[in-house]
């Protein structure tokens, strides 16, 4: 028997959307068809947050609470109009074509296909090599409490003012918070990567009793948050502005204002609550391309530290 279906218009587009009241998440019962509600309901949003960049679905065919695929490639049966770009991985010696949005309706397809959650890279398909986002990713321990992570990005705000950078915070979904700089796209990821350890160092210095930057996970006090600067690495990505993540409340990664940070929890954000949130505000990341900072700085600091004996990063 044929699956059930119903044809979702997406401005010149037509996504045939398959088992649409199949259960997505559980905890309020939202369907398929809800996560495309959301994403039409954000479009402007979740389009730049993942303009033009390589992207890794995370997939998930029976639900949430089902098997977790993460698919690099862009699944097969794309409709003409789906964007693309190739790129090499050297770990395999081979090459992937990975979803490149430039519209909603690409988004909306690839929820057809059963995707909830939109992992781009830092990078664009102009220069794949060369990140134009640099990404603050405050990760907490186990035993970390949410507020030592607001404690925290204040602190990197701070460093930010003072280096003139402007960040773009933003609930990470699941328990911590990223904040996003734009670059000049001029570096490869390994000084970005470096740039990055170097902020995160500073942070932990002038929140010792909060943060850590040490490598392995097994060697951190998991009542600290570790500044994850590895976020920075090739082909590591992390959830975009306003997606969706695949848990039974179905939380968002959600920007917020600064003036927010105390006063937000990130399971106040959701499918649920955040289509009025955004018809309200709209997408307050709307003005990151405009804000472009120089790293050149933070490699200074790098080379500072590396030269005063600390290590590169692994």
């Amino acid at each position: 028997m044929a699956s059930p279906f119903v044809e979702i218009e997406v401005d010149d587009k037509v996504v045939k959307l398959t088992n649409p009241d199949r259960e997505y998440f559980p905890a309020r019962g939202e369907t398929k068809r809800d996560l495309v509600e959301y994403y039409l309901s954000v479009r402007d949003g979740i389009v730049n947050a993942l303009r033009e960049r390589p992207c890794m679905l995370h997939r998930f065919p029976t639900g949430v609470s089902g098997e977790k695929v993460h698919q690099k490639r862009l699944p097969s049966g794309a409709p003409p109009w789906m964007d693309t770009v190739q790129v090499y991985f050297p770990r395999w010696k081979r090459t992937a074509d990975e979803l490149c949005v430039t519209e909603v309706a690409q988004v909306v397809w690839a929820v057809q296909m059963s995707t909830v959650e939109f992992h781009p890279w830092n990078s664009r398909r102009a220069d794949v090599e060369k990140p134009d986002e640099w990404r603050i990713d405050l990760d907490p321990g186990d035993d970390c409490g949410w507020d030592r992570v607001q404690r925290v990005t204040h602190v990197a705000r701070e460093v930010l003012d003072e280096l003139g950078a402007v960040g773009w915070p933003k609930t990470s979904g699941g328990t911590g918070m990223h904040v996003y700089v734009r670059i000049a796209p001029e570096h490869g990821f390994a000084d970005v990567r470096r740039a990055a350890l170097a902020f995160a160092r500073e942070v932990e210095r002038r929140a010792p009793d909060d943060v850590t930057t040490t490598w392995w996970r097994k060697d951190r006090d998991p009542a600290k948050l570790f500044v994850d600067f590895n976020q920075n690495a090739r082909d590591h990505t992390i959830a975009a502005a306003y997606s969706v993540r695949g848990n039974p409340i179905g939380t968002v990664s959600t920007p917020i204002g600064w003036d927010e940070v105390d006063d937000v929890h990130p399971d106040d954000f959701t499918i649920a609550t955040v289509p009025a949130r955004y018809a309200e505000l709209g997408d307050l990341h709307a003005g990151i391309d405009e804000a472009v900072y120089d790293i050149t700085e933070l490699l200074e600091w790098a080379e500072r530290d590396e030269a005063a004996g600390k290590d590169p990063a692994p």
